[in-house]
């Protein structure tokens, strides 16, 4: 009984981050949802969509990505510090590029919940989301 309880167990854990639904690397007061995943007709790369809703004053901490990111402001204002450039405010409507593997932030500066369309343009089978100190 209770190898099936924790094979039970293993399987939801690994299932749950399968296919589509949340993003690896949530953060409190973040929410990422994956839209949508496909091969692309690059060998080894692939496009996801993911819609990453913010809370209110939340800042998702540094971090980059094995590939390009595009994001389209769906609601509020996020404040986006990519290294090497200045901070920019977008608000809802605007759209930003952040070139491969450049280390970034997100930060809701406006009143309510933020959110965004992240379109990913990356290399299969890596971490869609690294987290750097």
């Amino acid at each position: 009984m209770r190898t099936t309880l924790a094979l039970g167990v293993a399987i939801m854990l690994v299932g749950g981050n399968m296919g589509t639904g949340a993003v690896n690397s949530q953060q409190p007061g973040t929410r990422r949802t994956e839209l949508q995943r496909h091969d692309l007709s690059v060998p080894g790369r692939e496009v996801l969509q993911v819609r990453v809703d913010l809370a209110d004053g939340v800042r998702f901490p540094r971090h980059r990505h094995p590939g390009e990111e595009v994001i389209y402001v769906l609601k509020g204002t996020i404040e986006y510090q990519v290294e090497g450039q200045p901070s920019r405010a977008c608000k809802a409507g605007d759209v930003l590029m952040i070139p491969a593997r450049a280390v970034h932030t997100a930060r809701n500066v406006g009143s309510g919940e933020a959110a965004e369309l992240a379109t990913y343009i990356v290399e299969k089978d890596k971490p869609l989301v690294e987290l750097v100190k």
